[in-house]
């Protein structure tokens, strides 16, 4: 073999072994790139239903940053609050009712120890129109502390309600031409859920005198009035979501019951509210959104839900109070007092009955 052919073969040799060596280079960077991410961005999947007033929260982008950066996915579906029990829950990590009645409930189903969690919590509110407000009043149903706030007096409103008052009968009505037919407020179905359930809750407390309701007999007692509360209103949602944005783009009742943290939400958010006043029932019942573990990733996941600060501060952003934090809740909102009532001075926290005679007073209202 002459010098040209062997250096040519020393060459195809070399480039051979040179291409071996960089496949099995690139082939070890390809693994360890696979290796580093895996460790660098685990993150533990969790499912969970929620109810729908939650929705935006967790679908807020920082929120999801947040979860990520404490090694947790959350995939959440919405339901009704008194509709998550009928759901196949060995498919979730946790449920996430509106309230303690239904989170009992669930709480029977699951094995996990240790009992629900309370991240955060919000009062029901009735929103009105400033005309309608100022028409209630002046009839004494209500009262005013400014010009976007004030109190449903629930007394004399049931009374109102029994007797099947219209707007026409109350004095100054005719100045607005919206306001007609009977006076009720927009809740949502109180079968399947939660904002509804409670009105009920409220509702039956005060016209039974501020008797929980315990038994049949009590159930009888106020059945015909909260039968005439729901019925008056026809079709009702399931969620407090829809009837509260079409009462923001001017349409729909001008009476609606909605959370706090709907309206504490759109404030925080720099939203024009328009004429908006936030009516706080004397008597009303706050919403503990409860979360029932249904697996320990979902314990873990309800437990950095109430105790991680960053976390807390952005359910503050979306309109919520945490538990045991007051204080965040008070300092964000508080270029908003015109509307908001931090303290919730002089309101009445009504108790609320078992979730088997919630159950049975929304069925009743059905016929």
């Amino acid at each position: 073999m002459g010098f040209r052919e062997h250096a040519a073969c020393v060459r195809r040799i070399v480039g051979i072994v040179l291409a071996v060596l960089l496949i099995g280079g690139v082939a070890v960077a390809v693994v360890a790139g696979r290796d580093s991410k895996d460790t660098s961005t685990a993150t533990k999947t969790v499912r969970g239903v929620i109810g729908s007033e939650k929705a935006e929260f967790f679908a807020d982008p920082e929120v999801v940053k947040a979860l990520a950066a404490k090694g947790f996915t959350v995939k959440a579906e919405t339901s009704g609050s008194w509709a998550m029990d009928q759901l196949p829950l060995k498919d979730y990590d946790f449920a996430f009712p509106g309230s303690k009645a239904p989170a009992d409930e669930l709480q029977r189903k699951s094995s996990v120890k240790g009992g629900p969690i309370r991240p955060f919590y919000s009062p029901l509110v009735v929103v009105a129109h400033r005309g309608a407000a100022q028409v209630l009043a002046d009839n004494g149903l209500a009262t005013l502390s400014g010009k976007s706030s004030g109190k449903l007096l629930m007394a004399p409103y049931l009374k109102a309600a029994k007797a099947d008052r219209t707007w026409q009968q109350l004095k100054g009505a005719g100045k607005h031409a919206e306001l007609t037919g009977t006076v009720f407020i927009t809740s949502t179905d109180p079968v399947a859920s939660n904002s509804g359930a409670l009105y009920l809750a409220a509702a039956s407390y005060v016209a039974d005198g501020g008797r929980v309701a315990a038994d049949e007999a009590a159930i009888d007692r106020t059945a015909p009035l909260l039968k005439k509360l729901i019925q008056v209103q026809g079709a009702q949602q399931t969620s407090s979501d829809a009837p509260f944005r079409d009462f923001i783009s001017g349409v729909g009742n001008p009476l609606v019951l909605v959370y706090e943290s709907q309206v504490a939400s759109l404030l925080l958010q720099k939203q024009d509210l328009g004429d908006l006043v936030v009516l706080y029932p004397d008597t009303t019942v706050s919403s503990d959104h409860t979360l029932v573990p249904l697996t320990d990733s979902g314990r873990q996941f309800g437990e950095l839900l109430s105790t991680d600060r960053r976390l807390r501060e952005l359910a503050v952003r979306h309109g919520f109070r945490p538990q045991g934090a007051a204080a965040e809740f008070t300092a964000a909102t508080s270029g908003h007092t015109d509307y908001i009532d931090q303290q919730l001075t002089g309101i009445r926290q009504a108790p609320v009955p078992t979730a088997t005679v919630l159950r049975a007073m929304a069925r009743r209202t059905r016929g």
